[in-house]
């Protein structure tokens, strides 16, 4: 097969892979409908009102291999030449818009900021790890995990900027944050209106 073939069956198999719902489904196996519980939405935070921080923890994981799994591999397949080059930022992307619109459930799904972390723990694991300092920061102060998470999405690009990494890097980091921003978009209307969950 030719790198451009393995290369849009990998970016395809990232978008599958991201639009598993195991929020969806763990609550489901335990007789939760995850979308009609809290802010309705199939992430780790829903998740651990639902059926607590431990199941909430699991999600987390999972929903972070979502985006980690296939950048890796498409990280490794670029280096032997197998893919093109765009296969990294083609990947993580697709992991994201997988899980927050995903073709199983009718493209409603979450807040795309687990597979982001994900996505990011394996393009830049610093930047990451300061990312998700400022998240804690921004949630010890709001205890307001949707604020953590815009915070955190909003200056991530530029964290990546300043740590000298490409261009391509900051502007999946950018179209990642410009998506995290639209599926929050109820999360700021909550907000605007001090009407927010707090966890």
């Amino acid at each position: 097969m030719t790198p451009e073939l393995i290369t849009g069956l990998l970016v395809a198999a990232a978008y599958l892979s991201g639009s598993v719902p195991y929020g969806h489904l763990l609550a489901r196996a335990r007789g939760i409908d995850i979308r009609t519980v809290g802010s309705g939405n199939i992430g780790a935070t829903n998740v651990s009102r639902a059926l607590g921080k431990k199941w909430g923890a699991v999600i987390l994981l999972f929903d972070a291999l979502k985006g980690a799994l296939p950048v890796a591999l498409a990280t490794y397949w670029v280096g032997s030449g197998r893919v093109l080059p765009v296969a990294v930022a083609a990947t993580a992307l697709a992991a994201v818009v997988g899980h927050c619109f995903p073709v199983w459930l009718a493209f409603r799904g979450g807040k795309g900021v687990a597979t982001a972390l994900g996505v990011f723990l394996v393009v830049d694991p610093i930047a990451a790890a300061g990312s998700m300092v400022i998240f804690f920061v921004s949630y010890a102060l709001t205890r307001t995990s949707s604020v953590g998470s815009l915070v955190a999405a909003c200056v991530f690009p530029g964290i990546l900027y300043f740590r000298g990494r490409p261009l391509e890097d900051v502007g999946l980091a950018g179209v990642i944050a410009v998506i995290i921003f639209i599926r929050h978009r109820d999360n700021l209307r909550r907000l605007r209106h001090g009407e927010e969950h707090q966890v």
